[in-house]
């Protein structure tokens, strides 16, 4: 089969949940493994679960997906899983949520979940040349101590973490909850990103902006609802990472047809195509990128743009971003 344009382009992709890429089959076999009981005799009958009503009812789902995970061995294989799915999407630079904080009181240790998602960075570096590495995230329906306490568990991996994010339900959870974790973060020369704007409302795209001084917002769609919104972050050049086949499966949109995403783009902001979790939500970066490409009618410059916005977003040096722009430009020619 001959890829697309978009489908050979070198990509970067910086919104995906690691504990989302966990495929059915690998989900039973962990279950399997770590003699794990799940209510699912096959993949089937778990993919057919995969029809949520809205973000919290798929939370439930995913949470109780995560409890396989118990070693360091299950998120080694979780992460370098995912990393080569997606080298077969051109992805070289990845930046991938992982969330402690859904495994500790489970008695998972700390350094389980992070030593064998980082082992798997490592080796995919080698095997497959993708750069990258791990946002920490955090549960904001938690309380702001306990996520303190999340950062204390994580001093000692403090320089091998990427950056700093926020997610689950926003509802009744606003950013300013974690002013002190975030001011705490960049105090370690973290990057910031959290997830805004999904089902919130676009004050909490602001909230992150301002209270919480995020470089970039997960999601962050809603903006749309607010046009001096909008042209703050265009003018200020503020990264959404948006994942469209997510927001049609989780009701933020009723069909991809009907998605912000060719209207954001076109109002200068600087937008991406991510997946999100992929085995949930029905599509991998590049099936994002394609089937949005096909329902918007976007153009190949839109499309490319949206490709390039990938890497200007990343949390890379600039050497790093000269030469993956560079990359880009020689397997994809600016029309």
């Amino acid at each position: 089969m001959t890829l697309s344009a978009v489908e050979a382009a070198p990509k970067a992709e910086l919104h995906i949940h690691l504990e989302g890429s966990l495929e059915p089959d690998m989900l039973l076999a962990l279950a399997a493994r770590n003699q794990v009981t799940i209510p699912y005799a096959n993949a089937d009958e778990l993919r057919a679960a995969y029809d949520f009503a809205d973000l919290q009812e798929f939370l439930e789902l995913y949470w109780a997906g995560q409890s396989v995970l118990r070693t360091e061995r299950d998120f080694y294989d979780l992460t370098h899983a995912y990393l080569a799915r997606a080298h077969r999407d051109n992805v070289v630079h990845v930046e991938a949520h992982l969330l402690p904080q859904g495994h500790t009181p489970r008695g998972v240790p700390f350094g389980a979940v992070l030593d064998g998602a980082l082992a798997a960075f490592d080796d995919a570096r080698h095997a497959f040349g993708i750069t990258g590495g791990i946002i920490l995230g955090l549960n904001r329906h938690e309380s702001q101590d306990e996520a303190l306490a999340v950062l204390r568990s994580a001093q000692p991996w403090r320089d091998r973490i990427l950056a700093l994010g926020l997610e689950g339900p926003e509802k009744g959870n606003p950013p300013s909850k974690f002013t002190r974790v975030y001011d705490q973060a960049r105090g370690w020369g973290w990057h910031l990103t959290a997830h805004a704007g999904e089902e919130g409302p676009p004050d909490y795209i602001v909230e992150a902006l301002d209270v919480l001084k995020v470089e970039r917002i997960d999601h962050g769609v809603r903006c749309e609802q607010s046009p001096a919104l909008v042209r703050r972050l265009a003018e200020q050049g503020v990264p959404l990472t948006v994942c469209p086949l997510s927001n049609v499966m989780l009701k933020v949109f009723p069909a991809l047809a009907q998605h912000n995403l060719r209207r954001l783009l076109q109002a200068g902001l600087c937008v991406t195509v991510n997946s999100d979790d992929p085995p949930y939500f029905g599509g991998y970066v590049n099936a994002n990128y394609t089937q949005s490409a096909a329902a918007l009618g976007l153009s190949a410059a839109e499309q490319r743009r949206l490709v390039r916005n990938g890497f200007v977003a990343a949390f890379i040096d600039d050497a790093q971003r000269r030469r993956c722009l560079h990359d880009l430009d020689a397997a994809w020619p600016s029309p």
